[in-house]
């Protein structure tokens, strides 16, 4: 099977309708849910492979068990009821010694994931730093190793790296969906990020709840 045929485009969104439009707000969820957005979505995950989530589903095996259910799982997304599965918690080690927590999630939250991004970047990515190199498109470390070499050249002496230790473990939730809502109008999209965000985590075939409170508040009332 060819990744053209990959998933049952019925009822995606018309691209060339969707693809002329200058208000990058309109029609969001559709156009997530396109067959072409999918489809690029899908060739992403692919491409990096990665171990299964919860449910023991690979990429090799994915289309086979998910082409003929995509229709049913669409229209959940566009109903609100779709749920995603919990993220399989395990732990690698860390070349300084000790381990950290990696969580994989189940390749059909991945694909959905990948195609949220694909729309969304496009909304946010202008308004970040224009000295930010991480995980951006048509940026990488490499770029900011030559950003780096350039201010040398300028006559700087120093480069500082800094990190900040388990942002992602700690960030504050609903201030970062206030942030995203204030781009985003289509509270169905904030809800499934929502829902990921309270998806929970799987720990040797043992469920936990997302340790942080999250409401997932919108400036115009709760989702």
């Amino acid at each position: 099977m060819n990744s053209h045929n990959a998933l049952n485009p019925n009822g995606g969104a018309n691209l060339r309708r969707v693809a002329d439009v200058s208000d990058l707000n309109l029609n969001l969820l559709e156009r997530i849910l396109s067959y072409e957005n999918v489809k690029r979505a899908w060739e992403r995950v692919k491409a990096n492979r990665g171990a299964p989530g919860v449910d023991g589903v690979n990429t090799d095996d994915f289309l086979a068990q998910f082409r003929s259910k995509w229709k049913d799982i669409r229209e959940s997304i566009l109903a609100g009821t779709y749920l995603p599965s919990p993220v399989k918690r395990v732990e690698i080690p860390k070349q300084t010694g000790g381990t950290r927590p990696l969580g994989i999630p189940c390749v059909l939250d991945r694909l959905i994931q990948q195609s949220i991004c694909q729309i969304l970047v496009p909304i946010f990515d202008p308004k970040f730093s224009n000295s930010s190199f991480g995980f951006r498109p048509g940026r990488s470390a490499h770029d900011a190793v030559k950003q780096a070499q350039e201010y040398i050249k300028q006559g700087y002496l120093a480069v500082v790296d800094t990190d900040l230790a388990k942002f992602f473990d700690n960030v504050n939730h609903d201030v970062l969906m206030a942030r995203v809502a204030r781009k985003v109008d289509d509270k169905r999209i904030l809800r499934l990020i929502c829902l990921y965000l309270r998806s929970g985590v799987e720990v040797k075939g043992r469920f936990q709840r997302t340790t942080l409170t999250i409401t997932c508040k919108h400036p115009s009332g709760r989702l």
